[in-house]
C-alpha cells in the first residue's frame, strides 16, 4: 500500500505542466503512471524520451527512484527481522547471531542506518561523475553536479534511469563514468544486512553468515560469467563490441555484464546482441540480485539455494547444508515457491505482452518482461514503441515484481504452522 500511495503521488506530479519542458505539448496518464512506477519501483523502463521532462520533472523522477530504494531496503530488513520474532525464541537468536547488527526492538536505529549507507554510496558514485562531466566534458559546474547526483542515485538504488536518451552508450569507453556507476549498481544490489555485515567482517569470511556468504559469493560468480560470456559471444559483432579497442571491450563487458542484475544502465545497444547474449542477460535479470537491495529478481540467494537443494539431492545427501549450516526444510519450499512463481508471472506477462502488441520479435517481448519483472530497467526497445495496454500490463508486472517476493516470502515464513499429526507416507513416480 505504500509503494502504491508513492506511485499516485508521483503520477499526480508528473501529470503537472511543470513537469514537462515543453508547456504547449502533453504528458497522457499512461505515461505518467508507467514512468512513477518504473521509478518507484527503481526500474529504469520509459516510455518516453527523457528530454520530454523538465527539470522539475526530473527531480520528481530521481526523488522517487530514492524513495522507492529506501522505501525497498527498510520494508525487507523490517519485514524479516518480523518473521524471526514471530517465529519463536529459537529463530530469534539465530536470526540475531546470522545477522549481528539487526534488532526489531531499535527500529529507529534500522532506519537511520539505511538512510546513512544510501546516501553514503550515492554521494561516493556522484563525486567522480561530477568531477568528470565538468572536467573532462566542458559541463558547468551545476550541470555536472546534477548529473552527477541523479546518476549517483539512480546507480545505487538500481533505478537504471538516465539523463540521456541512449543510456550511457556515448561514454562506452569513459571508465571515470562506467566504473563508479558499476560499483554503486553492484554495492546495492547487496542489501543492507550484507553490507553491514561486510562493514564489521569483511576481512574476516568464515565468520559471515549464510546469507551473506550466498549473496557474496553468487553476486562475484555471476560477474565473472557475465563478464565472460559477453567477451566471448560479442568480441566481434560489429553492433555492439566489433568497432571497440580491447581496453574498451574489456570495460564494456564488465560493465554491460553488471547491469542486467538490476542496474538498468547500458552502454552498448542490448537488442543488437547475439541470441547467446541476451539468454544469458536474461537468466542473469531473473536471478537479479541480493535479499533486502534495491535490486529485483528472485534474488540470487533464492537461486543459489535451490542450486544446493539439487545438489544434494544428486549426491544422495538427507539434509541441505550450506558451510556447515543445515538449511531448514521451510526455507527450501520457500525459495521454490518464490522461483516458480516468478517463471509464472514471466510466463503470463509474455503472453499477455504478445497478445496486446505486434509486431515484435517473440525474444524481444521476453527480454523486456523479465526486465520489468526484475525491475532491471534494460529493454530492447518494445517497452517504449508497445501499445497502452501493453505498456500497464508491464507496469503491473513491474509493481508485482518489486514488491511480490518481499511479501511473498514475509507471507509464507509467517504462515508456517505446526501439524499434531501427519499421513500416511506415499512416493510418485518422478521424472
Amino acid at each position: 500500500m505504500a509503494f502504491l500511495a508513492a506511485i499516485g503521488a508521483s503520477t499526480c506530479l508528473l501529470l503537472l505542466p511543470a513537469a514537462r519542458a515543453d508547456p504547449a505539448g502533453s504528458t497522457t496518464l499512461v505515461t505518467a503512471l508507467f514512468t512513477a512506477t518504473s521509478a518507484v519501483c527503481v526500474t529504469g523502463l520509459i516510455v518516453t524520451d527523457p528530454g520530454h521532462w523538465s527539470d522539475f520533472g526530473q527531480v520528481v523522477i530521481i526523488a522517487s527512484v530514492k524513495v522507492g530504494g529506501y522505501g525497498i531496503m527498510t520494508a525487507a530488513t523490517l519485514l524479516a527481522l518480523l518473521v524471526a520474532r514471530r517465529l519463536g525464541l529459537r529463530t530469534r537468536m539465530l536470526a540475531t547471531s546470522e545477522s549481528r547488527s539487526l534488532d526489531l526492538a531499535n527500529v529507529r536505529t534500522v532506519l537511520v542506518r539505511v538512510a546513512l549507507i544510501q546516501l553514503g554510496f550515492e554521494l561516493a558514485v556522484a563525486l567522480p561523475l561530477t568531477l568528470r562531466w565538468w572536467l573532462g566534458y566542458g559541463r558547468t559546474f551545476q550541470e555536472a553536479l546534477w548529473e552527477g547526483a541523479f546518476h549517483g542515485i539512480s546507480a545505487f538504488n538500481n533505478g537504471g534511469f538516465s539523463l540521456y536518451v541512449d543510456s550511457l552508450e556515448s561514454y562506452v569507453g569513459d571508465a571515470w563514468i562506467n566504473l563508479p556507476i558499476a560499483i554503486g549498481v553492484i554495492a546495492g544490489s547487496l542489501g543492507f544486512p550484507v553490507l553491514i555485515e561486510l562493514g564489521r567482517q569483511l576481512t574476516r569470511p568464515r565468520w559471515w553468515s549464510v546469507h551473506t556468504r550466498l549473496t557474496v559469493y553468487g553476486s562475484a560468480a555471476l560477474l565473472v560469467l557475465a563478464f565472460l560470456a559477453l567477451l566471448v559471444f560479442e568480441w566481434r559483432n560489429p553492433a555492439t563490441f566489433g568497432p571497440l579497442g580491447i581496453r574498451d571491450k574489456l570495460l564494456a563487458a564488465f560493465f554491460n555484464g553488471a547491469m542486467p542484475r538490476s542496474g538498468g544502465f547500458s552502454s552498448v545497444d542490448f537488442s543488437a546482441m547475439h541470441p547467446e547474449s541476451v539468454a544469458i542477460t536474461n537468466t542473469l535479470m531473473f536471478i537479479g540480485g541480493g535479499s533486502g537491495s534495491t535490486a529485483g529478481g528472485i534474488k540470487v540467494a533464492t537461486f543459489l539455494l535451490l542450486a544446493f537443494v539439487i545438489w544434494s539431492e544428486v549426491r544422495g545427501e538427507p539434509e541441505v547444508t550450506v558451510g556447515r549450516r543445515r538449511i531448514a526444510g521451510a526455507a527450501q519450499r520457500q525459495a521454490l515457491s518464490v522461483a516458480l512463481l516468478g517463471l509464472a508471472l514471466v510466463a503470463a506477462g509474455v503472453l499477455l505482452v504478445e497478445l496486446l502488441s505486434d509486431g515484435f520479435r517473440f525474444e524481444h517481448i521476453m527480454f523486456d518482461v523479465i526486465s520489468a519483472f526484475a525491475t532491471v530497467g534494460l529493454s530492447t526497445g518494445v517497452t517504449m514503441s508497445a501499445p497502452e495496454p501493453a505498456q500497464l500490463a508491464l507496469a503491473a508486472l513491474m509493481f508485482v515484481g518489486r514488491v511480490g517476493p518481499v511479501v511473498l516470502a514475509t507471507g509464507l515464513a509467517l504462515n508456517t504452522r505446526q501439524r499434531l499429526y501427519r499421513y500416511p507416507e506415499e512416493r510418485p513416480i518422478v521424472g
